[in-house]
């Protein structure tokens, strides 16, 4: 999706949360690649004043994305999803007139300690314990105020790390990048959301790639990333095929089942509880096979909660109320993965529920799989992972545990 500048200035003053969606779209989905992100942000300031502080905020953080720390492959999956992120957490808190945050607690409940929970994404069923915990008054009886934002561009890592959400949702394999070398960021997962890697390649039957070996020769959607490839490489050459002979194309793909069943690609990345099961449900035939299968090492966790390492530091007993009140949330989607689904659909009314039902249902056996508890996290298998990253030379040697920690783990 192509997507044009936009002069805040020309918005007509229709409502504060608009001229905000405009001068963020624009600063996120075009500027941010032109540099001067900074420059709509101060524009969106000028024209609405109540958000002059949630933007300020949220300033070093953009500064932080356009200095090129950090690149997820977010960045290369935006199309139609561009202009949600920063909306989510600057303006959340918005202007008169505003939704109010899921999560928030009512009005009153003064004794509450606000904490951000920003997504990865938008809203999911990676995601849907912790609106569960919300809706269901975990939180609250935690003493917590959870507002749940939809994170940047680039996703919740740096918003944690700048200190501008308590906690996020990223990937093990994202955070590679930034837990080794003389400054990585300060954040650390504290909890698995599914316990198993789910993802792994699908395509349609009649293209034969019963395996990674008969990639070959077929064309791969992919994302242009290091650790991306090398997992295909290593699967492919594991098999007993020529990674050579797989045809990269950039990936363009918005919607699995149409790439598919009209040829655009042969092959697709995906994670089964979502994209595996729409195309489940749109009756496509195919073929699968799970990363995790090939090679154990391929087993890491995707996805993860974050914390920031200053809050994890500096206020142990609420790092570990808000995990003791998502874990009851992920349990309760163990549980009850339609109720689950219910809930999940209030935050998300545009999904189809057939496919939010489908989804959940899968995952009610994949969150906690065969852990003691929902949340685990083994270092052996996180470790061998980074151990692998580093070994192919696409980061920094990364010492044993970092990034991780079982500190809150029930």
């Amino acid at each position: 999706m192509q997507v044009e500048p936009v002069d805040c200035m020309q918005v007509e003053p229709v409502g504060c949360l608009q001229a905000a969606a405009c001068g963020l779209y624009a600063g996120w989905a075009y500027e941010l690649s032109t540099g001067r992100g900074l420059g709509i942000l101060n524009k969106v300031r000028g024209r609405c004043p109540q958000l002059k502080k949630e933007i300020s905020m949220h300033e070093n953080t953009m500064t932080t994305m356009m200095t090129g720390r950090m690149l997820s492959r977010r960045s290369l999956l935006s199309a139609g999803v561009a202009g949600t992120g920063l909306i989510g957490a600057a303006a959340l808190s918005g202007c008169g007139g505003a939704e109010k945050p899921a999560g928030s607690a009512a009005p009153g409940d003064t004794k509450l300690r606000k904490v951000t929970f920003a997504l990865d994404w938008t809203p999911n069923t990676n995601h849907t314990g912790v609106y569960v915990a919300a809706e269901r008054g975990y939180y609250k009886e935690a003493g917590l105020e959870v507002e749940i934002v939809q994170a940047p561009e680039n996703g919740a890592d740096a918003l944690v790390a700048a200190g501008d959400a308590e906690f996020g949702v990223t990937f093990q394999d994202t955070m590679a990048s930034y837990v080794s070398g003389s400054d990585p960021m300060p954040v650390t997962a504290i909890a698995a959301i599914i316990q198993h890697n789910t993802s792994g390649i699908i395509s349609m039957k009649d293209k034969g790639i019963t395996g990674p070996a008969e990639m070959a020769g077929h064309t791969y959607a992919t994302w242009e990333l290091p650790i991306e490839q090398g997992v295909i490489e290593r699967c492919v050459e594991a098999d007993g095929g020529d990674f050579s002979k797989v045809e990269m194309i950039p990936s363009t793909v918005t919607d699995e089942v149409t790439a598919l069943s009209t040829d655009q690609v042969d092959s697709i990345w995906i994670y089964w509880a979502w994209a595996g099961e729409k195309c489940k449900l749109a009756g496509l035939d195919t073929n699968y096979f799970a990363f995790a299968d090939i090679d154990p090492v391929f087993d890491y966790y995707t996805p993860v909660i974050i914390a920031n390492n200053g809050v994890i530091e500096d206020d142990a007993e609420m790092v570990q109320a808000f995990m003791d009140a998502t874990r009851r949330g992920y349990e309760d989607c163990i549980a009850d993965p339609k109720g689950a689904a219910e809930i999940l659909l209030k935050a998300a009314p545009e999904f189809e529920k057939e496919l939010v039902v489908a989804s959940q249902t899968y995952l009610a056996e994949q969150y906690q799989a065969d852990a003691e508890t929902w949340g685990e996290i083994d270092q052996k298998r996180w470790d061998a992972f980074f151990e692998w990253v580093s070994d192919q030379g696409f980061a920094d040697p990364i010492e044993p545990g970092a990034g991780m920690t079982d500190k809150f783990q029930g």
